[in-house]
């Protein structure tokens, strides 16, 4: 098998979900056989806005033939990986180079976990969410927008309501009696907006 590992070993974060590393080439005298190429290990160590461990799985990623650079899709933002190179032949692979750690920026997070609307009232209604199940970032806050529904099914005007990012319910006043809502919800991070959940709820008739 191949003698030494991949020298100066570096790791270019370009977004996200995606890095690219680099690696010097090894003088063909130690493969001790035909190159076949290189293959990158590479884990998440931890996510950087929940700091449970899991059970770590490790990724290769096979370059073929001299090549000195690799593209590492489908990160998890915001989170914290190792990776290493090593040198394959035709009998096996090398020694790994020494673990690189990198991190992610943060993404957008996932859409908010659920959406429930209870407790109507002549002009009221609660809300109430879960936060997202992929936060990919710190939780900035939420955005809510809602708009009455008529009969023939128009859409009124839409208001829009920031929440802090450690609440999870709210109760919505002033609204009319008997009116359908249409809600629109998302959370956010630094970078931008979530995906959002959509939700209908009626005010009461009357008392």
């Amino acid at each position: 098998v191949p003698m030494v590992a991949p020298g100066n070993v570096q790791v270019h974060v370009i977004n996200s979900t995606l890095a690219k590393v680099h690696w010097d080439t090894v003088p063909l005298k130690t493969v001790r056989g035909h190159l076949q190429g290189y293959k990158v290990y590479y884990w998440k160590v931890q996510s950087l806005s929940r700091r449970s461990r899991r059970h770590v799985e490790k990724k290769i990623l096979t370059f073929r033939g001299n090549k000195t650079f690799g593209m590492l899709p489908g990160l998890e933002p915001y989170s914290s990986y190792k990776l290493n190179v090593r040198v394959v032949n035709g009998k096996g692979e090398g020694p790994a180079s020494p673990d690189k750690v990198f991190k992610t920026p943060e993404g957008v997070p996932s859409s908010p976990s659920f959406l429930r609307i209870t407790n109507p009232t002549l002009d009221s209604l609660t809300l109430e969410w879960g936060s997202p199940t992929h936060p990919n970032g710190i939780l900035t806050s939420y955005i809510l927008k809602f708009q009455p529904i008529n009969n023939t099914h128009e859409l009124g005007p839409l208001v829009e309501i920031r929440i802090p990012a450690n609440e999870s319910s709210l109760i919505l006043k002033n609204l009319n009696y008997s009116t359908r809502y249409k809600f629109y919800f998302n959370a956010q991070t630094s970078v931008g907006s979530g995906s959002q959940i959509t939700e209908e709820a009626i005010t009461i008739m009357d008392e």
